[in-house]
């Protein structure tokens, strides 16, 4: 990423200054109002209720949504199925304010969720957050395309407002026991797996499969710069090599048993994830209510813009016939 060497270290700078503040984020009494793009995912359900719903096992205090902007996709099945009844659910169960464009959003909240399930929405959906200078999280992916990402990084380094991106795979504790067992030592690979169903509007992987991506890079860091796929109906295998000449592997399943988990190799130890149960986003959202009181994302851009260049490196070397992509390869503006 040929940009990225001279530009992007003043991206981070920009972009994690603390701009973009929010109203309430130095009253811990004060929940921090938050409003919703994108009610065509069942995110924007559970997460009103995990921020809203007091009397929830997992419920994540210290943040309340109270306006939604509906959007959705005509084109997305799973947008187009299910944008009203979600619309329906948060506006009559939950009441939130639905107002009729992201400006209106803007000005009745102190910071955004960005949830929109088509990521190629996510770029012309953030514009007008990051120009009333709102702190966004933008759900995965970050978007459709990684000249859509670079795009966000550049904006939201322009307008000095923080966001973010991840998901919330990272923040299981499956996965989050992995990096705190020093039994194993340091990390010298990993395997993980998760479901991978497509969807005919984005690369492969980013509709689904980055939530095995964002468990891969959660466990081995950044630092991939070359990676292998091989492709068939049912399964994909993509290798990444990192820098250091370690190896981490993501297994993406459409054929048979469809789970989450990983294996991390370390010096003195190999260990197996246990069991990712229910819906992991309590963790996450803790991180998000963070990021929304502080303006410091627990992510830097790099990663994020990396977990992109390896999911269209691997959509490349589809293309290809299995060739090797070194992400050096995928130069942008």
């Amino acid at each position: 990423m040929k940009w990225s060497i001279l530009v992007l270290p003043l991206l981070i700078v920009a972009a994690f200054t603390g701009k973009g503040r929010c109203a309430n984020a130095n009253d811990p009494q004060v929940p921090i109002r938050v409003g919703i793009i994108g009610l065509d995912t069942s995110h924007a359900i559970e997460f009103t209720r995990i921020f809203n719903d007091t009397a929830s096992a997992d419920h994540v205090p210290g943040a309340k949504v109270i306006a939604a902007y509906k959007g959705g996709s005509p084109d997305v099945e799973a947008s187009a199925s299910r944008v009203e009844g979600f619309t329906a659910q948060l506006r009559d169960k939950w009441g939130l304010e639905i107002v009729p464009d992201i400006p209106t959003l803007c000005s009745k909240v102190d910071a955004v969720l960005l949830l929109s399930v088509d990521g190629r929405k996510h770029l012309e959906q953030v514009k007008p957050v990051f120009a009333a200078r709102k702190r966004v999280f933008i759900d995965k992916p970050l978007a459709a395309s990684l000249a859509d990402a670079r795009a966000i990084a550049r904006l939201g380094a322009e307008s000095g407002v923080p966001w973010f991106s991840c998901s919330s795979l990272r923040y299981q504790t499956a996965i989050k026991s992995l990096t705190q067992d020093s039994t194993l030592g340091a990390v010298v690979g990993c395997d993980v797996y998760c479901p991978s169903p497509t969807e005919p509007h984005h690369p492969d992987l980013f509709w689904y499969g980055i939530h095995g991506v964002e468990i891969l890079f959660t466990l081995m860091g950044p630092g991939c710069e070359s990676v292998v796929r091989i492709n068939t109906p049912g399964t994909d295998v993509v290798v990444g090599r990192w820098k250091d000449g370690r190896l981490g592997t993501f297994r993406g399943i459409r054929e048979g048993k469809a789970d989450y988990g990983a294996t991390l190799f370390g010096h003195d130890g190999i260990k197996t994830s246990d069991p990712i149960e229910g819906p992991p986003y309590a963790g996450m959202l803790r991180e998000v209510v963070k990021f929304f009181q502080t303006g410091v994302a627990p992510l830097r851009v790099e990663e994020m813009l990396e977990i992109m260049a390896f999911m269209q490196a691997a959509e490349l070397s589809k293309q290809k016939g299995g060739s090797g992509v070194p992400l050096s390869e995928l130069a942008g503006p």
